[in-house]
């Protein structure tokens, strides 16, 4: 990804260390990873479940997050050894005691997310 000694990154990793919301986000953050996320919620998945049950996610992408997110400890990969191999992946316990703070965003997101629509359409008529 970024490169480690960029002031970017010494900038993102000094908020991160003395913010635990900034922390939080990094986690979290990104545009695939509360899909991903939402969906390991709610049990074990196999690879080719997660990929078609997320429109739009390439391959790549998904394989690049699920790293970050087993990097962070949020999320487990369970490789069995089976022709064809199957790979599954699970919340965590440490994921797991993120539900919370997911259901938390997403209700909020819920609620505010049709305000902000009409917001945009009452600016865009003025």
């Amino acid at each position: 990804m970024r490169k480690e000694t960029s002031t970017n990154a010494l900038n993102e990793k000094m908020i991160s260390d003395s913010c635990g919301m900034a922390y939080t986000l990094g986690v979290l953050g990104g545009r695939w990873k509360p899909a991903i996320l939402c969906r390991l919620m709610h049990g074990t998945m196999r690879y080719g479940e997660l990929k078609k049950s997320i429109e739009g996610i390439s391959e790549r992408m998904l394989v690049a997050q699920l790293r970050e997110l087993e990097g962070d400890g949020i999320v487990r990969r369970m490789v069995f050894p089976e022709v064809p191999p199957r790979v599954e992946y699970e919340m965590t316990e440490l994921g797991l005691s993120m539900q919370s703070v997911i259901s938390a965003m997403s209700d909020w997101g819920n609620m505010h997310r049709s305000l902000s629509a009409d917001r945009i359409a009452a600016e865009v008529a003025v």
